[in-house]
């Protein structure tokens, strides 16, 4: 990774994408620490503080700390992320939307613009639903105190300002596509995550190393890297492991020569569906936790109770055995996510159709109805491996937290997965780039 970047550098080209990248960040950074008007970011501390989640967790680590300060980014490029799933997913779901996406360049610059009318959208409901759900709570200075135009000018202050800041935000990335190394959005997602992680070393140091011996210190410490290095690795094998479906070309006359005879093969990603299945389940499960705060539920009752289950936090603690039930329902609804969007995005009927249409065949499988069936009992197997894998990571994190007392800490499973894929995507991109800037190198000489 360093000699890749190291050799990126001695590239005019690429040396001046990557400080394109580079100080676009830096803009990112100094706009998290601008507060939006007539907003109290310590009530957004507080809840925090009081609702420590998986999901919640991982809100404040996509935003990059943004959203407990309340700062210009506080929604980041959430409201895009959701956007592009959805438009995902109705491409699969209305026929002229896949028609477009079919179309080449033309249909994919539609969908793109669609996909910014709905992030804009979404960032208007957002902003719009916390500043008029919170405001009265103490979100907005001075609220209760001002006149009923009062108190609409300063919601519509906050709404704008958020709504622009996510905007802003997806500009930003379209440009670190466009001008920079490219994977703007998911760079802006990585460089939001990693911007954690220094408060939460601060926070494992406090707990585990502040205070104590020598010895008990270093040993924590060996822990903690081991089993953080270890996690890493696995991810690392998680999101590069696929099963290589062997295809065979038969040969076929083209005038008067014979093509074909070619062999190739069908890569299947052991996690197909990346890490969409552990967003999708940590939205559900904190869904009605925080429609609750809204109520005031109180956590004595049944229903209460029934809500702390639904919370990661409270997984995993000794003294309440009782919540953990929770995880349960959990580990299924990443496991169904996995199925549900592979099966959307993979359609093993139009591979083997396809591979008919060409002549291509799985050595000892039939072609058509045969090849479909063998591609859908792999890919169920190779799903459950890696919704297995994703319960894994998602749950150490969380085992941790409530073993050890440890919160506050954004950095999960779920950030773990999206820094080493984004990583491992931005690194191929940029050897990409060099090996593409060489070979225009050799064809000019």
């Amino acid at each position: 990774m360093l000699k890749t970047i190291q050799n990126a550098f001695k590239i005019p080209d690429i040396r001046k994408k990557l400080i394109y990248t580079f100080m676009m960040l830096v803009v990112i950074r100094f706009g998290s620490q601008l507060p939006i008007p007539g907003v109290d970011p310590s009530f957004i501390r507080d809840f925090f503080a009081k609702h420590q989640g998986d999901a919640f967790n991982f809100f404040n680590a996509m935003t990059g700390g943004s959203f407990t300060n309340m700062s210009i980014f506080a929604l980041s490029i959430t409201p895009y992320i959701t956007s592009s799933i959805i438009i995902q997913l109705l491409t699969i779901a209305i026929p002229k939307l896949e028609e477009m996406q079919k179309e080449g360049e033309d249909g994919r610059k539609k969908i793109i613009e669609y996909t910014r009318y709905l992030t804009v959208a979404l960032a208007l409901i957002q902003s719009t639903a916390m500043s008029i759900g919170f405001g009265s709570s103490g979100l907005l200075i001075n609220y209760n105190a001002q006149t009923t135009m009062g108190k609409m000018g300063m919601i519509v202050v906050a709404v704008a300002t958020m709504t622009a800041g996510s905007a802003l935000l997806m500009w930003i990335g379209e440009r670190i596509t466009e001008n920079g190394i490219g994977n703007g959005i998911s760079i802006v997602l990585l460089f939001n995550i990693i911007s954690s992680i220094p408060e939460d070393a601060n926070t494992l140091y406090t707990r585990f190393m502040a205070n104590k011996s020598v010895a008990i210190a270093v040993t924590s410490a060996i822990i903690i890297l081991a089993v953080l290095v270890a996690v890493v690795v696995f991810v690392v094998i998680l999101q590069d492991a696929e099963r290589r479906i062997p295809v065979q070309y038969s040969k076929k006359m083209q005038g008067r020569r014979m093509v074909g005879g070619q062999s190739s093969h069908i890569p299947l990603k052991v996690n197909t569906a990346g890490v969409i299945p552990v967003i999708f389940a940590s939205s559900i499960m904190s869904f009605p936790v925080v429609i609750a705060q809204f109520f005031k539920v109180d956590y004595s009752t049944i229903g209460g109770k029934i809500l702390m289950m639904m919370n990661s936090s409270s997984w995993f603690k000794p003294e309440q055995p009782l919540y953990s039930i929770g995880m349960i329902v959990y580990i299924a609804l990443i496991i169904i996510f996995a199925y549900f969007y592979t099966s959307i995005t993979f359609n093993p009927l139009e591979v083997a159709n396809n591979m008919k249409k060409q002549g291509g065949f799985i050595p000892g499988i039939r072609p058509g109805k045969p090849t479909s069936d063998y591609l859908n009992n792999l890919l169920n197997y190779l799903v459950f491996i890696g919704a297995v894998g994703l319960t894994i990571v998602c749950i150490i994190p969380i085992m941790v937290s409530g073993l050890f007392n440890v919160s506050h800490l954004s950095f999960g499973g779920t950030s773990l997965i999206i820094i080493v894929s984004v990583t491992l995507e931005t690194i191929k991109a940029v050897e990409s780039q060099m090996l593409v800037r060489n070979y225009k190198g050799f064809l000019n000489d």
